[in-house]
């Protein structure tokens, strides 16, 4: 159990906690949030006991050991296996001891414990570990020196996922993972056997993986059991009542004031002008919430151009005459939504890459309109900027002919105010640098926009303007994305990449999730299965009519419902009804709002049911 109590600190004077307690029960997996500068990396490192309280304690059960992620694995000539196994500290010292033990009894200490941690199965936990986060068995033998830092991290996530502490401390574990990796690892953290604090921003990961969001705000911490979606619902009726509160006493506040100023100077109500005036003094300020700034991103718009906008006609390409990706017959639209999948090492980037123009092609056609602009988005670019220069001075040097106020208010279309403008880069937030790095990539007011891993060091607030950007902008649209939330809001065709071929990936992300977490692949039918030995029946027209109604009918249930969300989700919004003489108002719409999802939850499985029918009758 993790108790944190009344506590306090401060950063030069500016305190980040005050009087904040919250109770963590052990097993839990429990997702940190809170706004950028907050204080949750602070609060990792008080827990972890690197900073020292103000005032206030921190306990944990004695002997629990508290893990969390290095800042780098050194680049050693130790194999990313051995590293990674000796991450279990105890395991190391016990077969260290049990080279030179000689006494008997502390021998058969020794072997006795080594089974109780199931060393000698740990080589296979690690090379599991590793195996889910991208490293194949030849790379788990080779030296940790032989890969970049971003692959490094991995491996140190490896280490602290093997060691298995009591206490889990992440921070954005899926900033430096791919999408496979991501999903691996919120199936492991799903099965994780103690307790687990993780600080995202990945919705899906805050909606699966943990049963609690602790939030960070005010400098107080407040537990909400549930995932994201629970704890944005819960807060944004909390908000609401705070607000109509807000709202009524101020009229009340009025009211009395005005009694004040109208009989103050009246001997006959003299007493009652007075007595207006303590309840006013005593009266305890509700104040309505602040609303956060709004995020935002404004693309600019491209003119159009006939379609196809690019082409590929049995192309290949590769790197120093090695072919990667070959026979690509792929062709892109200018209203085109795609999201490339594919474990790491198959050619998602090396793909980005020949589409962007940053690779040839090695044999076939590459055919781009005349006038085709590409803007091309990847992470280590936003590491490629000039720490020394503000975002001003970068689009300066973009734009040399342009007025400062057009270019002061391009940043402020990417969130960057006047403030930031004129801050240089490296004393910019993560999200900040990724903001100007965004800016500087759709500058041109690009035809295709290519973006590798976008979301990377933005909060939830500035996905979600992510998502609106790029759903309104009118250019095509390729996504590498560890992030499913943003694929499955923006995406609408998927691209397979693996053995080095690209083809659509005709089911949906929930499926492609589903197959990633099967260690086996898809579920093979039974041997004695009676309808695995029968052959299918082709559908006749009539029948595969008949389906497809089923599935238009049940698309019309899911509209209707959708409509109903709409229609309730706008009463909802109405501060009013949060008033306390409306409580029985207010618990009979939650009532309904409640049968609103079991309903979308059943017609939602009755569409998926009709159109698995439907191309199971198609296909045969």
């Amino acid at each position: 159990m993790l108790r944190i109590s009344d506590i306090s600190y401060s950063v030069e004077g500016r305190p980040l906690f005050d009087g904040a307690s919250a109770l963590i029960p052990e097993g839990h997996k429990v997702g940190l949030v809170g706004r950028n500068g907050a204080g949750k990396t602070t609060l990792f490192k008080l827990i972890r006991g690197e900073l020292t309280l103000d005032g206030g304690e921190i306990s944990l059960p004695s002997r629990a050991k508290i893990g969390g992620v290095a800042q780098e694995v050194p680049g050693n000539e130790v194999s990313l296996l051995d590293t990674v196994l000796a991450a279990d500290l105890e395991r190391a010292a016990l077969l260290a001891e049990s080279e030179i033990a000689t006494d008997p009894t502390r021998i058969a200490d020794i072997q006795m414990r080594l089974a109780d941690i199931d060393a000698w199965g740990a080589e296979g936990r690690a090379s599991s570990i590793l195996r889910g986060l991208g490293f194949d068995t030849d790379e788990q033998r080779m030296p940790c020196s032989a890969f970049s830092g971003g692959w490094r991290m991995r491996v140190a996530l490896a280490g602290v996922l093997f060691a298995q502490p009591d206490l889990l401390l992440l921070d954005e574990p899926t900033n430096y993972l791919d999408l496979e990796g991501a999903l691996w690892l919120e199936g492991y953290l799903q099965k994780y056997p103690h307790t687990v604090v993780i600080i995202s921003h990945d919705r899906g990961l805050l909606n699966r993986a943990v049963g609690a969001i602790l939030h960070l705000d005010d400098r107080k911490l407040t537990l909400y059991t549930g995932g994201y979606d629970t704890f944005a619902r819960t807060r944004a009726e909390q908000r609401a009542v705070q607000s109509a509160q807000a709202k009524k006493q101020d009229m009340r506040r009025a009211h009395l004031q005005s009694f004040v100023d109208r009989f103050k100077a009246k001997a006959s109500k003299a007493k009652q002008a007075q007595a207006r005036v303590k309840m006013l003094e005593k009266m305890e300020t509700i104040r309505a919430p602040e609303e956060a700034a709004r995020t935002v991103f404004t693309f600019p718009e491209p003119e159009a151009l006939s379609p196809p906008i690019l082409a590929c006609d049995n192309t290949a390409t590769g790197y120093a005459g090695t072919i990667v990706l070959d026979h690509l017959n792929l062709r892109i639209d200018q209203d085109d939504r795609i999201a490339l999948l594919g474990r790491n090492g198959q050619g998602k980037s090396t793909l980005a890459k020949l589409l962007s123009g940053r690779l040839a092609a090695m044999s076939g056609a590459l055919v781009r309109s005349s006038k085709l602009r590409i803007g091309f988005f990847a992470q280590h670019q936003v590491d490629e900027l000039f720490v020394d220069e503000t975002p001003i001075q970068h689009l300066q040097s973009a734009r040399p002919g342009e007025h400062q106020a057009k270019l002061r208010a391009r940043l402020a279309g990417f969130g960057l105010g006047a403030d930031q403008a004129e801050t240089v880069v490296g004393r910019l937030s993560g999200g900040q640098k990724a903001r100007l790095s965004l800016l500087l990539a759709t500058l041109d007011a690009p035809h295709l926009l290519i973006l590798d891993e976008p979301t990377n060091h933005l909060d939830i607030e500035s996905r979600e303007a992510l998502v609106e950007a790029l759903t309104a902008y009118t250019g095509a649209v390729i996504l590498v994305s560890h992030d499913m939330h943003l694929l499955s809001l923006v995406a609408d065709r998927l691209w397979l990449v693996k053995g080095g071929r690209v083809v659509p990936y005709e089911d949906d992300l929930d499926a492609y999730r589903t197959m990633l977490l099967s260690q086996d692949g898809p579920p093979k039918p039974e041997k004695n299965s009676e309808k695995a030995a029968k052959p299918a029946r082709a559908a006749s027209r009539d029948d595969v009519q008949v389906l497809k109604s089923e599935v238009r009918k049940a698309e019309d249930r899911l509209e209707k419902l959708a409509d109903m969300r709409a229609k309730l989700t706008s009463i909802m919004a109405d501060p009013m009804l949060y008033d306390e003489s409306r409580r029985a108002d207010l618990e009979m719409w939650n009532r309904k709002f409640a049968e609103l999802e079991a309903a979308e939850a059943k017609a939602e499985a009755l569409w998926l049911a009709a159109q698995d029918r439907l191309e199971a009758a198609t296909s045969a």
